[in-house]
């Protein structure tokens, strides 16, 4: 449980922070900052936690631990604030942000706390309210470097409605706890959250690992479940099969207008068939087996992708399992952390070792290369994205060529040429030295249905006519990766 207004207050009230000397700043864990103050000869720990369920601000009686390298935000309040003198304390009216008004030399800071448990954060600003710098960095809120944050125009401002403005409006009742212990709610506070602050805080990963991992899971499992659906209509292909040899066997049944053969399997079973009348029997027989050539190979591609999806669900439920079973907090964030930046990258580097084709990197940009039908098929369906490029020789058969967007940028015209050279050189058209390219976003395709492997159709594409350049294939070899 966080700590409400009133409480805030009478914390602030016993502290009585005016006055006192900034000496050090130690981030113990992401959330939390330890602040070691020093007044009239006696020396004070003021604790502030953003953790989610927890917020609070209060003296803390008890040995802080240090982090195991230093982090950002306490390396920052120890280059701007430490040896700096608190001049102000105050809450902002019933909002939960306390203001400190620090003086170092001839430079005053705010630091606001805003104890928010949904919105928690710590933020440093100058005099006229440009931050500095956050604990969490919060571009859409403008809480980064640069931005501005001055929550006290809120107080009399009757401007847009912001979060303060709606939380005075379902203005809750608070009262004080009465909390266990002896001494002041300082120490109560402190005692409080020691026997209950670990819980609390491992309440809240558990939370985050749940929802985080949950999410995952379930768009797997609905993923797994159209592919289900996708292979019992496959599973059906081998009728095809029958449908052809029963044409062939009674070909000489079929008038040349006939639309439907009735022939009689060989268990005995009465089947009927749809004939095209502008396709004499063999042909539709051909045609037949060639669906069911199609369907067997998407079959065998749908069960592999349903095989990978299992292995994945069962690993995200493991790893699920692994994490909600630990007991200590700060193992857990240990463990959250590992496992959602380092798996992140380990699994980006897998993806990208095992990513078929050619690949080529200009600058920052990434051009792949599909050399075949599988390997472009592959391509599409798990290493591009919607937004990606596609480029393909116009009336040529020939390579899928993609260049991976980049977030916020448009494709450079040179990016679009080094495509388009690689699109015309991997093609058929290679020999005609120039020609026309197709070229839209990959969310712009559809599979040809009941096509080849690979084949796609391209919607909303525009054309791009290339001249292959010889100095622009060699640079580009030199680019492979």
């Amino acid at each position: 449980m966080s700590l409400n207004w009133k409480e805030i207050n009478l914390i602030l009230e016993e502290l009585s922070l005016e006055g006192a000397q900034i000496q050090n700043a130690v981030q113990s864990a992401f959330d939390v900052i330890i602040l070691r103050l020093h007044k009239k000869g006696e020396t004070k720990q003021l604790l502030v936690s953003l953790s989610s369920g927890a917020c609070r601000l209060h003296e803390t009686f008890t040995a802080c631990s240090k982090s195991d390298k230093p982090l950002r935000f306490a390396q920052f309040l120890n280059s701007k604030i430490v040896n700096g003198w608190i001049t102000e304390a105050v809450q902002l009216g019933d909002d939960r942000i306390v203001r400190l008004v620090v003086k170092r030399g001839d430079f005053v800071f705010n630091l606001y706390i805003r104890l928010w448990s949904n919105a928690a954060n710590m933020i440093v600003t100058d005099e006229e309210g440009t931050v500095l710098d956050a604990m969490r960095r919060l571009p859409k809120r403008g809480e980064i470097t640069g931005g501005r944050y001055a929550p006290e125009k809120n107080e009399t401002s009757a401007a847009p409605e912001t979060s303060l403005n709606i939380a005075r409006k379902t203005k809750r009742e608070y009262e004080i706890r009465d909390l266990k212990g002896e001494g002041s709610f300082n120490k109560k506070v402190d005692a409080f959250y020691a026997a209950q602050g670990g819980t609390l805080s491992l309440e809240a990963l558990r939370e985050q690992v749940r929802r985080s991992h949950e999410g995952s899971i379930g768009r797997i499992s609905a993923a797994l479940e159209k592919l289900r659906e996708k292979e019992a209509s496959f599973n059906d292909a081998y009728k095809l099969k029958i449908y052809g040899d029963l044409i062939l066997s009674n070909i000489a049944r079929i008038s040349p207008n006939d639309k439907w053969l009735e022939a009689e399997e060989s268990n005995g079973e009465k089947i009927r068939i749809e004939l095209d009348p502008q396709v004499s029997p063999s042909d539709q027989a051909a045609k037949y087996y060639n669906q069911y050539k199609k369907a067997k190979s998407g079959l065998a591609e749908i069960q592999r992708e349903i095989a990978a999806g299992e292995k994945e669900l069962i690993e995200l439920e493991e790893k699920l399992k692994k994490l909600l079973s630990e007991t200590n907090p700060l193992i857990l964030a240990k463990m959250i952390k590992s496992s959602g930046v380092s798996a992140q990258s380990k699994s980006a580097s897998k993806k990208e070792k095992n990513r078929p084709g050619l690949t080529f990197k200009r600058g920052d940009w990434l051009i792949i290369v599909g050399r075949d039908a599988s390997e472009n098929d592959e391509l599409l369906r798990r290493h591009v994205k919607g937004n990606d490029l596609w480029l393909h020789a116009r009336d040529f058969h020939g390579s899928y060529v993609f260049i991976k967007q980049k977030s916020g940028k448009s494709y450079p015209l040179e990016i679009m040429l080094d495509a388009g050279n690689l699109a015309l050189f991997y093609s058929k058209g290679r020999n005609a030295g120039e020609g026309d390219l197709f070229y839209t976003q990959v969310k712009y395709l559809r599979r040809a249905k009941n096509g080849p492997k690979g084949l796609v159709i391209p919607t909303q594409e525009k054309n791009l006519h290339v001249k292959l350049d010889d100095d622009r294939l060699r640079a580009l070899e030199g680019c492979r990766v």
